[in-house]
């Protein structure tokens, strides 16, 4: 079946064609005979609000609905066109229903629900999150999976999931204040590094992984007077809970102070590197003691945060030492977009497949929950 998704949580209006077959079977490890079948990406369309939202160091809601608006349509039928497909082909619309940003919500499934009574379509509301989890399908063929442990990290959420079956989700941790990648842009604002503050962070940070780098070689120069070290909050913890509001104080109160010694072209690279591994430390931390106590048969990593490569490599190295297959979604994939919707519909459809007049009683619900 031919699925168009829909994506306006936040601030990326996102439209998508996919083409989706196999059933619940569809997914398969790799390794396994059965692998036949799976999801084709014909077309992926997103347009962003960066640069709409970085002079203000974070996004602003009423901005974010009025961009939408005026890209929703022409998004949709981009995507379209490039999958060379008309409304009337369509099999299903799965459209973002929440969580996220209300006024931004509302243009997604609004659009979606007047497609879908124009053109007698059935329509499916998916949970953000849940698009996130099954963007990982999107790149590999994935079965025999349960129980499985994700991570979920993004600008507005950091959880880990048990995934006992499709559709059957228990967080099992969650952040008690700040997600990681809040705490990237915020950090990233307080060292004047831009927005958003995920890939300005890495940016910064890379300056001193090259051992050739004249930063690092200036760094090298004063070590012995300068030292940056960013508390772990909760690494320690015997659940499986995150905090990252603690983890920007400190980085206020040391930037500051260093600020007054070292030139800021020497500090902001180091700064930038201790802030990643600090996240990724508790990120992979928490996850290993997930893996330890609940013996999942693979571990899944989604969310916009999920491009970060560092993160990426020592999550990668953790799991694989721990002889359990890990898997992160496609660098295409991994931030806010529409395919990830499409496969999450799917398979929602299948589960509970949705009346052609559907389109009756969707609402958005910025706080819905997995």
């Amino acid at each position: 079946m031919r699925i168009l998704g829909i994506e306006t949580s936040c601030d990326d209006t996102a439209a998508a064609v996919v083409e989706a077959k196999g059933g619940f079977a569809n997914p398969s490890l790799p390794t396994e005979a059965s692998a036949q079948a799976g999801f084709s990406i014909l077309s992926n369309v997103s347009y962003s609000q960066v640069a709409i939202h970085k002079k203000f160091g974070g996004i602003v809601p009423n901005l974010a609905s009025r961009a939408h608006l005026e890209k929703i349509m022409p998004t949709i039928k981009g995507a379209l066109s490039a999958a060379k497909t008309k409304l009337g082909d369509i099999d299903l619309i799965a459209v973002t229903r929440g969580p996220g940003l209300m006024p931004s919500l509302l243009i997604g499934v609004n659009a979606a629900r007047a497609l879908a009574y124009r053109f007698r379509k059935p329509i499916i509301g998916v949970n953000h999150m849940e698009g996130h989890i099954f963007s990982n399908w999107l790149s590999e063929r994935i079965g025999g999976i349960f129980p499985s442990v994700i991570l979920i990290v993004s600008g507005g959420h950091t959880e880990l999931i048990l995934m006992s079956d499709y559709g059957k989700y228990k967080i099992i941790g969650r952040t008690l204040d700040d997600a990681a990648g809040e705490c990237f842009d915020k950090t990233a604002r307080l060292l004047g590094l831009g927005f958003p503050g995920g890939p300005a962070i890495a940016a910064e940070a890379a300056k001193i992984s090259n051992p050739k780098s004249e930063v690092r070689k200036k760094l090298q120069i004063t070590k012995h007077k300068l030292h940056i070290e960013l508390p772990r909050p909760m690494i320690n913890s015997k659940d499986y809970n995150f905090s990252f509001s603690g983890l920007k104080t400190a980085v206020l109160y040391l930037y500051n102070d260093l600020i007054k010694k070292y030139p800021p072209e020497e500090i902001k690279p180091a700064m930038a590197a201790e802030i990643q591994n600090a996240v990724i430390d508790v990120l992979t931390a928490k996850t290993a003691r997930a893996v330890k106590n609940f013996n999942p048969k693979i571990v899944m990593i989604a969310g916009g945060v999920s491009a970060n490569k560092k993160l990426r490599e020592a999550m990668a190295a953790k799991i694989n030492s721990c002889g359990i297959p890990f898997f992160a979604p496609d660098l295409s994939c991994a931030t806010d977009n529409a395919a990830m919707i499409a496969a999450a519909g799917y398979f929602n459809y299948l589960r509970k497949k949705p009346a052609k007049d559907g389109w009756k009683k969707l609402e958005a619900d910025a706080n819905l929950s997995l």
